[in-house]
């Protein structure tokens, strides 16, 4: 081999070298990337290069509801452990578990024959006090007796009269009756056992309405009315129940920091029972032609507050004054006026004169 071709062989190995070194390092288009021209490519469409698509929303009055959800409970409308006003042996149960009684019905009863015979022994001598204060009279209006005589005839017709009134009080007083219409419960005692007014002989339910009975943070004290709406459901139960305030408490409660408030339900159907848990739904406060924007499109530094408004295609900061929060509104009470364009999406990544494209 002579020199001539030993340095064409070194001159090929070289060159292909270089060409394959040249292949190997050159930058490659990465495949997930989106080609273009410049360091642009794959911004944001629209408005320039540079734009930043976001959401808004246009400022229109409309009503704002400050509402909130809270648990409670069902308690009847009237309920009372009933007992005797006296003592003695119970002679009559006139009743029966879990059934409706009516208002006055005789429901037990216990011994009253002693007061019974005394009575008797009373009402035996009315006519003959009654007759003998008729004498005195016609006498002292003869002047044939003396005034002292005819006033004491009367005063034992009186006496007699109140004896008679006071034993009466006392039969009606060995009669339990029903104070009010309602179911009774299951009874606590037999016949034949002996009562006193420490006794619970059962227990009587008006659930012909039922109160619901729950308690709002102390912010409301004063603003929730007799007459608000609400509704409520109970576990189990597939349906929505309507119900109105009809009483709140006179203070907070400092140790809760609540205050009591109750309403009623017409339960004429008997559907629900009392003590019962139930979730309640009421609208506290309502306000018309109110301004109100998304919690997100609301940015807080140092204390204070701003949204960023749509104006010829920039973000522009505008500080504003909340009012009431609901779950997913602010209401503003100043700083926005009505077809303001406020963004409301984006807020973490604008900047004051950002060029944004509406979406």
């Amino acid at each position: 081999m002579n020199r001539i071709t030993k340095w064409v062989i070194v001159a090929v190995v070289v060159i292909g070298l270089t060409v394959l070194g040249i292949y190997r390092f050159r930058p490659k288009q990465n495949p997930d990337i989106p080609a273009g021209p410049g360091p642009q490519a794959g911004a944001p469409a629209g408005r320039g290069a540079s734009a930043l698509l976001v959401r808004y929303s246009v400022m229109q009055p409309m009503e704002l509801v400050d509402g909130i959800n809270i648990s409670g409970s069902l308690i009847p409308n009237e309920e009372v452990d009933l007992s005797f006003e006296t003592s003695g042996k119970i002679t009559g149960i006139y009743f029966e578990e879990g059934t409706h009684v009516r208002k006055g019905q005789v429901l037990a009863k216990i011994n009253d024959a002693p007061l019974q015979a005394q009575l008797k022994k009373l009402e035996a001598q009315y006519q003959s006090t009654k007759d003998r204060l008729d004498r005195q009279k016609a006498l002292y209006e003869k002047e044939a007796v003396s005034k002292e005589a005819y006033q004491d005839a009367e005063a034992n017709f009186n006496k007699l009269q109140a004896d008679i009134e006071e034993v009466r009080a006392k039969l009606d007083q060995t009669e339990l009756k029903a104070p009010f219409d309602g179911i009774i419960g299951l009874r606590q005692v037999s016949l034949g056992a002996y009562a006193s007014p420490n006794t619970n002989v059962a227990t009587l339910t008006n659930v012909q309405k039922l109160k619901i009975e729950f308690a709002v943070p102390e912010r409301y004290a004063g603003i929730l009315q007799d007459g608000a709406s609400l509704t409520f459901t109970v576990e189990g139960i597939d349906e929505v129940f309507p119900a109105k305030v009809y009483a709140t408490n006179s203070k907070v409660d400092q140790g809760t920091r609540t205050y009591q408030v109750r309403a009623i339900y017409d339960n004429s159907n008997g559907k629900l029972v009392p003590g019962r848990y139930v979730s309640v739904s009421l609208d506290t406060r309502v306000f018309h032609d109110a301004l109100a924007v998304p919690s997100e499109a609301i940015i807080s530094e140092m204390g204070i507050d701003k949204v960023f408004l749509y104006k010829a295609g920039k973000a522009i900061p505008q500080e504003i004054t909340k009012g009431l929060r609901t779950d997913a509104q602010v209401q503003v009470l100043s700083g926005l006026n009505v077809g303001d364009t406020v963004i409301t999406s984006g807020t973490m990544q604008l900047r004051t004169g950002m060029n944004v494209e509406l979406k």
